[in-house]
Formats: C-alpha cells, structure tokens, sequence
C-alpha cells in the first residue's frame, strides 16, 4: 500500500501537521463542523470526537470551551442565526414579521431543527439547565423582534407600550411548538396564521399588567 493511503491510529496523528487557526477562523470550522455533523448523523450521534475530527482540530481544543455537547451545538446553532442588523425590512410590520418567521421555519428544518429537539431531550429533566438553554436561544430572536417593533414604532403602526417581553416572544415560540409537535416542513399557512391571529392583534392591542410578568 502507498505510504500516503496509510491509516494511522489518532494517537498516532501527528497533530501538529494540523492547520494552525485561531480566533474566528478556528471558530468557523468548529462550527460548519457541528452543523455538518448534525445532518448527517443527527444529535444522538455527534460526538466530540467527531467534530474535532472533521473540524481537523483536537479534542482538548473544543473541551476548554464547551465542556459539554449541549453547550458546542448551542453555540454553534446560535452562530448559524442572523444577526438583528440582518432583520429583513419590508415597510410593515406584517412583512417584517412574516420575513423573519419564514426564515426560522426554514432554519428549524435544517440542523438547527435537529439541534432544538437533542438540546431538548438533554435539559429537560434539569430545571437550571432548561432555563440557561432558553436564554441562550432567545436572545438573538428577540432583538430582531425588537428592531421590527421599533420600526414599527417609528413608522407610527404601533404604540411603544405595545412592545413587552411577552409579546415579543410570542410569535417564535408559536412556531417552535408547532416545530416540536409536528416537525418540518411548517406551512406557509401557519406562520401566516401566527403573524394575523396572534402578533398583529397584540401589538395593536393596550398594554395589559401581566404582559411583563
């Protein structure tokens, strides 16, 4: 056999061959690795190992950051979100609303939808871990939810105390319900029926004493 079609044991890899990135250009292949893991193998079967591997990285570089799988996938998937300077402005608050709904109806069928229901099944036996996922994963939906309403605000199709914590979870988490109930695809009809039925009406609607409970 040619010595380069050569399989070695990992112990034998000598990794310092390996590229040397640091910073976000470590980060990126940390991350397309994760992402590229999950679609392949899904959440059950990622394993450390495997992202390291396919990321040409070592282990010991991914456990100083994310002691955990849970944590690497979240950050990971968190990477893969658009940022609030990416919210989609289309001139109403109803097309900015179902802009960025479609847009997590089509990541939740991707490996950030196979991430949602893994991370899920870790947390929920663990009350403190449950919580630290859910502010981990509402922090970017909610600040593009908050420069849609102020846009809004702006435009004069809302009022400011329309805009409450609640409300501006609402819509996404609408939509992950009926992501963990009845998976992917999610239908046009849905989102459209979430942004008409339910967020429109609120933020036209007083501000109640309990919205900010």
């Amino acid at each position: 056999m040619p010595l380069d079609d050569t399989v070695l044991p990992d112990d034998a890899i000598d990794h310092r061959k390996r590229p040397r990135r640091r910073g976000k250009a470590l980060d990126d292949a940390i991350f397309q690795a994760v992402l590229a893991e999950l679609a392949e193998h899904g959440y059950a079967k990622l394993t450390m190992e495997g992202v390291a591997e396919r990321a040409k990285t070592g282990k010991a570089s991914l456990y100083r950051r994310w002691p955990t799988r849970m944590e690497l996938v979240m950050d990971a998937v968190c990477h893969l979100l658009p940022d609030a300077s990416s919210t989609p402005d289309t001139g109403s608050l109803r097309g900015d609303l179902l802009a960025v709904l479609r847009e997590i109806a089509e990541l939740l069928a991707g490996p950030a939808g196979e991430a949602l229901r893994g991370v899920l099944s870790d947390v929920l036996h663990d009350p403190v871990r449950t919580a630290e996922t859910r502010r981990h994963s509402q922090g970017a939906g909610r600040r593009r939810m908050q420069e849609i309403t102020q846009r809004a605000v702006e435009r004069g199709e809302i009022d400011p105390a329309a805009v409450t914590a609640r409300r501006l979870e609402a819509g996404q988490a609408l939509l992950r319900h009926h992501f963990l109930f009845n998976g992917v695809p999610i239908p046009d009809e849905i989102i459209v029926e979430i942004v008409d039925d339910v967020l429109i009406p609120l933020f036209r609607r007083p501000q109640y004493p309990l919205d900010n409970g």
